[in-house]
Order: C-alpha cells, then structure tokens, then sequence
C-alpha cells in the first residue's frame, strides 16, 4: 500500500516535463530519452526495491540508467561517447576523491546533460559498520569533493548513493537528516565481478529487468572496460524489447552549464593504460591501479593546497 501511494503521489507532482523528445538527430536507430522525471527527497527519500519498499514512479518497460565509482579516464569518457550518440542521459554518482583528480570529467558530465550525485568520498565498504561521525565525514567530503569539482553547487542533485550499498538504520536516517534521497536499485548487471565479460553484462541487465516487472533503476559501474564494451549492445537491446530511457533530476533551478576544463596533458597516456586494461579484459588489476593513482593525485593535490595556504599564513 505505501508503495502505491508514493507512485500516485509521484505522478501527481514528482513528474516534471510530460515527455521528452525520443529522437536522436542523426541517430535514428539510437533508444535516446523518452521523459524526465522530477524527484523530491523530501517525498521518495528511498529509492530502489533491491533494498526498499519505493522505487521510482516508472511506467511499464521504462528504465532508469545510474553510473557508480568514477569518473575514471578514459572509461568515463567512452561511456559518455556512447550516451551522447545515443541521447540516452543518465544519472551518475560520484566518489569525492576521484572528482577531486578529474575535475573536468565531472563537468563533462554535467554539460551532457547527466545528473550527478555522490557516492562518498572515499568509497569505503561496510559503510554501514563504520562510526557515525566517520559516515558524516564520508557523506560531507563527498559532496564537497563533487561540488568543487563540478563548479557550481546547484549542479549536484541531492542523490545519494551508498558504497556497496550498504546500508542500515543508522546510516539511512542520518542520511534522510541531510534531506538526501539515498538510491539502491532495482536491477543490478554485476559489472563489477571479475571474470564478468560484456555479453554477461548484457545478459543479466536484461534478465533482471525482464523479470522485476519490465521496468526499475539500473545500477551499472563507468570504471569497467567490459561496462564500455557491453553499453552499446544494452541499449541496442533495450530499444528492441520496446524501453524507453528516463530520466531523474532534483527539483530547483540548475545552471544550463558550468565552465568547462581542460584536460590536463598528463591524461593523454589513457590510451596506454586503456590497452593495457582491455588486454586483460577479465582482472580488475588495472582499473584498481587507476584509482590507486587518483587517490594519490587528490593527496598530492590537498598537499600542494595545505602548503600554499602555510606559506601565505607565515
């Protein structure tokens, strides 16, 4: 009964502009985005039935696209080249740290059009084992991480989704304190397992979607070359089993656009490190050592500030 509540009650005014243009220009055989949806935390403050009694008001063999862990060069980018060929638009949440190291792939995201929300700062697992005000620094610093990243606080929604989806009492309260809307899912691909390959990926997303009621939020990772390598399979799929893409964003005025920033030169070595993780297409080594390096980016970058500011106070 709560559930259909919330479904009426998101009909009546979480549901922003009616119907979005479907149509890709140039792209006629792209699924693109049917509608967009607007959600209140405030009133669906839980999102995702793999953990929740509420999902999104979604419609018959309608699909909600949701990004985990990055951004990441130069999967996030590919990922994003796939979404904008297909005018599919998503929503992406974001760990604080690696925003912090690529700050200008965040506002990528946001100039294409995505929602973008946050994943923590440093994605720490047993999320919900962890002391509370250790949760608060975590939620915090990821939400500053990401809004210094992308520019402009508007640009964030108050999307939240936690590591590993792990998730309890005392985290989904302190989360719903904050007035954030904390998002589980209703269909997951596994993406992130190794040894799973872009046609398991591809597979199991329509699986799991056929069988939860052809429809839900799919959780997906844009850190994984398979992920890459299985998107344009998915959407083709989707399409031919009669999807539409919709999309979530937050109520309030956001900005059309931030400033965009440039990609530092460094990063054009990705395509080395791409080879070097679509050689081993199964191991999870190499997207592990890219973030090992934008962890130790983001340090040496605060390290740089703390010591800008000690100079100046000396």
């Amino acid at each position: 009964m709560r559930y259909h509540a919330i479904v009426l009650l998101g009909l009546a005014g979480l549901t922003g502009p009616a119907l979005a243009q479907s149509s890709c220009p140039g792209h006629p055989d792209a699924i693109g985005t049917s509608r967009t949806i607007t959600v209140d935390p405030a009133t669906l403050p839980r999102i995702g039935s793999m953990q929740y009694p509420a999902s999104l008001p979604l419609n018959d063999h309608e699909v909600v696209i949701t990004f985990d862990d990055g951004p990441l060069p130069p999967y996030t980018e590919r990922i994003l080249d796939i979404l904008k060929a297909n005018c599919v638009k998503a929503t992406y949440f974001l760990v604080g740290q690696m925003a912090q190291a690529y700050p200008w792939l965040v506002r990528r995201i946001y100039n294409d059009g995505h929602t973008i929300g946050t994943h923590s700062e440093h994605h720490p697992f047993h999320f919900n084992a962890m002391p509370l005000p250790r949760i608060e620094s975590e939620v915090d610093g990821g939400i500053a991480a990401v809004t210094k990243a992308v520019g402009d606080a508007r640009a964030v929604a108050p999307f939240f989704r936690i590591p590993g989806l792990a998730h309890g009492p005392r985290v989904d309260n302190f989360l719903a304190s904050q007035k954030l809307a904390v998002w589980s899912a209703d269909e997951v691909a596994d993406d992130w397992r190794h040894g799973v390959t872009a046609a398991d990926i591809v597979r199991l997303a329509i699986h799991r979607i056929d069988a939860k009621g052809h429809r839900g939020v799919l959780l997906l990772h844009d850190i994984h070359p398979n992920t890459v390598m299985a998107l344009p399979t998915l959407l083709k799929e989707l399409k031919q089993r009669g999807y539409h893409i919709v999309q979530v964003v937050a109520p309030g005025e956001r900005p059309k656009s931030v400033p965009v920033l440039p990609e530092p030169a460094v990063i054009a070595k990705r395509d080395e490190r791409l080879r070097l993780a679509e050689a081993h297409p199964a191991s999870s080594h190499a997207v592990m050592t890219l973030r090992h390096r934008a962890k130790a980016l983001s340090a040496r970058r605060r390290h740089r500030h703390v010591h800008h500011v000690a100079s100046k106070q000396i």
